[in-house]
């Protein structure tokens, strides 16, 4: 148990004692720094049971607690908060039981039941983007932080290859693609453009050129005494990427065959995306292959009157009754809508996947009523791990000149993004001079880790429901809350272990300091952050954890001689200390996908 818990515990066979009163919780709080104590508890929420003045109650609890319990050593009352002192003893107990456990806060696999987690699920038709990599980064954190508590985790994706929108860039391919001296178009292997040498790219370019054209098509329409609508509809090069659908979804082999080789573009470039930002999957899926899985489930739910067919020969799921409103599941052609495909997909990772007792999907909030409602169609098709299903609905990121539009050409691409955090990490590293004995490759390894610690800690500090603004240059402060800060210190840290050798120290020679003590309180808390991480979906929790240890590791470094300790015990205890300090940070950055350098 905890301190908490054991506290817990204690305080309320001292309510039962002292007033023959039962205790449901206890309420706790960090004690104010004004005051001396360790840790609070609140008394008024037990007026509900015991009667009386507040202060008298925290008095008789605390000398209960001094009289009958060993760790805690004194305490003061507050009006209504006790505060508690606690023996150093407890803290330097709780140090010896983790000194040796390199993977301290890090549970084993402990469920039969695993996680997926979908997370990336791009388009086919354009590059990963600044949008993107804040999908990406917390699906896979979350993923991680699950594992990190005892969640078997499968990674996945579903890649969105189908459509009007990669018809858009076949179609803009096949009529501007320039030949070469071959005379066949360009290719990310003959391109002259060196920025579209990557597959993604130049299809995401040829995405932007069709846009361009349907604007001047409507423009040109509207000239000529046509309607805004009528133009938009029917554009004539929006009407051929319409038939180039149709050929696509009949099977047509020389669609189907450009659509083969355009997407192999895309993937080759998303492949080296992620590689670049570390991330990884276990499993692909493609809605290509998933699109159709649904509808034998909607058949199955027709005769359970999950759904209702239509005159019209279209079929719906009724969700009146349950605060939402009818969802198409099946179009009166019998093709399937992204529905369909959403409810054969899981059910789907299911057979692939027995093991599997629920699913996280990282999908923006603009998705939130989308999945309110498939969670609760399987619900209704009677699947037991529907019940398991979570939506991590995050919101949307904006750049200080403003929202980002994919087919305008305006978006941050991932890689250039990655690119420019590794050159602003380098400007500052070169400004602070701290790199002169480095190797050139050795520089540039260390830029990378920097940039791209400085982008994920920026996007995974902030509560995923809330809208980031993200500056780059902000986020690359080796000040303040930043991914930097973070890794300065841990280099800090093992510059000290580098000049220090390993020894044994004896616990009961050991006096805290006041510092001391509050970083064992801090090591304390992060089994608990982990925990509570993975049952809020939320990677802030570590990422504000992990900052709040540096700061009180800091302040330590500061005010306490580590290498110059009055004797050969302390040192040892204090090298020891900002050994597990070292760890656990690394620990909380592995979770979050980002790496520590040794040298900064």
């Amino acid at each position: 148990m905890n301190l908490q818990e054991t506290l817990e515990l204690n305080v309320k066979a001292a309510v039962k004692s002292l007033f023959e009163a039962d205790l449901q919780s206890v309420e706790f709080q960090a004690t104010r720094k004004e005051f001396a104590g360790d840790i609070t508890v609140v008394v008024f929420p037990m007026l509900r049971v015991v009667k009386g003045n507040p202060a008298i109650i925290g008095e008789q609890i605390g000398q209960y607690l001094v009289d009958n319990v060993s760790l805690v050593k004194a305490f003061n009352v507050v009006k209504g908060f006790l505060n508690i002192e606690i023996e150093d003893a407890y803290y330097l107990e709780f140090f010896n039981s983790i000194n040796d456990n390199s993977n301290y806060g890090i549970s084993k696999v402990k469920d039969d039941k695993a996680v997926m987690v979908e997370y990336s699920s791009p388009n086919t038709n354009k590059p990963l983007h600044l949008g993107h990599v804040r999908n990406v980064l917390l699906g896979y954190s979350v993923a991680e932080i699950l594992k990190a508590s005892g969640k078997k985790v499968y990674k996945t994706q579903i890649i969105n290859d189908r459509g009007i929108h990669i018809c858009k860039s076949m179609l803009a391919w096949q009529r501007f693609a320039p030949n070469g001296s071959d005379g066949q178009k360009e290719t990310p292997l003959t391109t002259l453009n060196q920025d579209l040498r990557k597959g993604d790219k130049l299809v995401g370019n040829y995405y932007v050129i069709f846009d361009k054209k349907y604007k001047e098509e409507v423009k040109t329409l509207i000239s000529e005494g046509q309607s805004e609508e009528y133009a938009k509809k029917n554009a004539p090069i929006l009407l051929e990427a319409q038939e180039m659908l149709r050929k696509w979804e009949a099977g047509d082999e020389e669609v189907v065959a450009l659509w083969g080789t355009m997407n192999g573009w895309v993937y080759e470039g998303f492949d080296a995306t992620y590689k670049s930002i570390g991330v990884d999957f276990d499993k692909y899926y493609y809605e290509s292959q998933t699109y159709l899985l649904g509808k034998e489930f909607i058949a199955e739910g027709l005769k359970t009157d999950v759904f209702e067919k239509d005159e019209d020969g279209s079929v719906w799921c009724d969700l009146t009754e349950d605060g939402l409103d009818r969802k198409i599941v099946l179009r009166a052609d019998g093709t399937a809508v992204y529905m369909t495909q959403d409810i054969g997909t899981a059910i789907q990772r299911i057979k692939d996947y027995p093991d599997v007792g629920g699913m996280v999907y990282t999908v923006g909030n603009e998705q939130d009523y989308h999945f309110k409602v498939l969670f609760l169609i399987l619900k209704k098709l009677g699947f037991d791990w529907a019940k398991n299903l979570f939506h991590l609905s995050y919101g949307m990121v904006d750049l200080p000149s403003g929202k980002m539009k994919s087919r305008e050409g305006t978006v941050v691409d991932a890689d250039d993004l990655i690119e420019e955090m590794a050159n602003t990490a380098e400007e500052i590293s070169k400004e602070l001079g701290k790199l002169d004995d480095y190797s050139e490759d050795e520089k540039k390894s260390l830029y990378k880790i920097i940039g791209l610690g400085a982008l994920k800690y920026y996007i995974l500090k902030v509560d995923p429901k809330k809208r980031i603004l993200f500056d780059p240059k902000e986020s690359i402060d080796f000040q303040g809350n930043t991914g930097p800060f973070i890794q300065y210190t841990y280099a800090r840290i093992q510059s000290i272990l580098r000049k220090s050798s390993s020894e044994d120290f004896k616990a009961s020679e050991i006096s805290l300091h006041e510092k001391e003590k509050q970083l064992l309180k801090q090591l304390e808390q992060f089994p608990e952050v982990i925990q509570n991480a993975a049952e809020q979906h939320s990677p802030a929790l570590i990422a504000n954890y992990t900052y709040d240890l540096v700061k009180d590791f800091n302040s330590f470094y500061q005010n306490v001689s580590i290498l110059g300790a009055d004797s050969v015990n302390e040192k040892s205890f204090r090298v020891a200390l900002s050994r597990k300090v070292g760890e656990t940070i690394k620990n909380a950055f592995n979770v979050l996908g980002i790496e520590v350098p040794n040298r900064m």
